[in-house]
């Protein structure tokens, strides 16, 4: 059963789910209606890339190293933990449009934190922001079983916003918990928000 969260909410992932060694995380986006012109025609959505990434972080907050940040051009971790599985240009389709494959047992001891966040890819040039995406969520699920554990929808106005935090896993008393953030933030490129965690 699925397990809907709010913002700020935490919940387990690995108690009460023994065997889970495995999670994919989800991500999905669609282009936001652009309304009708002047003359009542409806105008095309616009052509939006979104890039999910992980960063894997110490106790600290800090990224590990670069090669943790597990992104569009750096699809693994040094230690294969982490993978994304590849690049959607356009989040066009139901269903994820990202995903991010994580083997809890594989990540290293010193990995505390792996945070998920979202990036439109030159963004500056085509003058666009998180304001021009609807229906954005974030899920977690258990791909041996294909049972969904938790999903986040992003319902915050982020107009003027070029990243989001959506949210994390991380490690708690020996157990592996998601944390649904769901914060808006400015930064054009995945290289500059990586900076906040070094």
């Amino acid at each position: 059963m699925t397990i809907s969260l709010v913002k700020g909410q935490k919940v387990d992932l690995t108690k009460g789910n023994a065997g889970l060694t495995k999670v994919v995380v989800g991500l999905g986006w669609d282009p936001a209606d652009a309304g009708r012109s002047f003359f009542g025609f409806k105008k095309a959505k616009a052509n939006i890339d979104c890039d999910a990434s992980a960063l894997m972080l110490d106790a600290h907050g800090k990224l590990v190293s670069d090669k943790h940040l597990i992104c569009f051009y750096n699809l693994k971790s040094p230690c294969r933990s982490v993978v994304h599985t590849g690049d959607n240009i356009t989040g066009d389709g139901d269903g994820d449009d990202e995903q991010i494959i994580v083997d809890l047992n594989r990540v290293p001891a010193e990995v505390e934190r792996i945070l998920v966040v979202v990036n439109i890819y030159n963004c500056e040039a085509r003058r666009q922001d998180f304001g021009m995406i609807q229906s954005a969520f974030i899920r977690v699920f258990d791909p041996s079983s294909n049972n969904e554990l938790v999903r986040f929808n992003l319902t915050d106005n982020y107009a003027g916003k070029t990243a989001l935090i959506t949210g994390e896993l991380y490690r708690h008393q020996g157990e592996w918990k998601f944390n649904a953030i769901g914060e808006g933030t400015h930064a054009p490129h995945i290289d500059i928000l990586a900076r906040q965690y070094t």
